[in-house]
């Protein structure tokens, strides 16, 4: 059977817990997503694992979703958050992974590209959050712009040896066509670090919601393939933040799609051998 891995997707709780990012331009995905959703759209996309990715800056939240990880077989790890800021994060690691579900801790992310400060990354305190992180031996996934593109570098350059993992290509606006100095800066993050992967995901919100077509996409994703190369590129779906624009199935298909012109091995790295190694994963974990 091929296995693929969505490495990037949420669950959430819109009547319990209050989502500063979710504005009224993303009305329709205001309402509870749980596992239940989860497993009835990934089975018909043929999805076999799973990454849940943290919704909010909350302790509590990475508690949670590591809970639920332990309980959902398809959930093979949880990207939490931590204050990266805190001269204790090392130790709330600790605690995160000594507690239900720890074992399946695989990284950490922060809502970079909300703070004010474009070089929050070089700050001294997030820098020593960082380096917490990579003792801990977990990945760090980068959420980003363009605009923050430039500071990442340099953190990444600093860490070469940690893993990274950069979420949604960075954001380029598709819809508009953007592209410098995005595609500059995309081929320097390549180069900082051989152990920096990113996610082919997010690129359909960033497009057209209700026009976009696998054309709009593809040069975004060739230039990603072809700076990071397929052995650090990754599928994810950034369900369901991506049903502003799509089903779930069609996001997925259209992942794949665009690497379908890459020989087999290639394709089967991408969909699932390089999360294996960007999270650490057991290779077996949950047949």
């Amino acid at each position: 059977m091929n296995r693929l891995i969505d490495t990037h997707h949420h669950l959430w709780d819109t009547a319990k817990t209050d989502y500063p990012w979710m504005t009224a331009e993303l009305d329709a995905i205001r309402r509870r997503f749980d596992t239940d959703d989860l497993l009835a759209v990934t089975g018909p996309a043929g999805v076999t694992g799973t990454i849940l990715v943290q919704t909010r800056s909350s302790f509590e939240e990475s508690q949670e979703f590591l809970a639920v990880a332990e309980d959902t077989d398809l959930i093979l790890g949880v990207v939490a958050w931590v204050d990266l800021s805190s001269p204790d994060v090392f130790e709330r690691i600790t605690t995160l992974k000594s507690g239900k579900g720890g074992t399946y801790l695989v990284g950490i992310r922060h809502q970079v590209h909300d703070e004010e400060d474009e070089n929050w990354l070089l700050r001294e305190d997030v820098q020593r959050g960082l380096s917490a992180i990579h003792a801990q031996e977990l990945a760090y996934d980068l959420l980003l712009r363009p605009r923050e593109l430039p500071a990442a570098i340099s953190a990444v350059r600093n860490l070469p040896d940690m893993h990274w993992v950069l979420d949604h290509i960075a954001k380029p606006e598709i819809a508009k066509g953007g592209w410098q100095p995005w595609a500059d800066h995309i081929e320097d993050l390549a180069k900082a670090s051989p152990t920096c992967w990113v996610k082919l995901s997010g690129m359909a919100t960033e497009a057209d919601w209700n026009a976009w077509t696998i054309d709009d996409l593809t040069p975004y994703a060739n230039h990603i393939i072809k700076s990071f190369g397929p052995q650090r590129c990754m599928l994810g779906s950034d369900w369901p933040v991506c049903l502003l624009a799509a089903p779930y199935r069609r996001i997925m298909d259209t992942a794949r799609d665009l690497i379908t012109n890459l020989p087999a091995d290639q394709q089967a790295d991408i969909s699932f051998s390089n999360a294996i190694e960007a999270y650490r994963l057991e290779p077996d974990a949950r047949n």
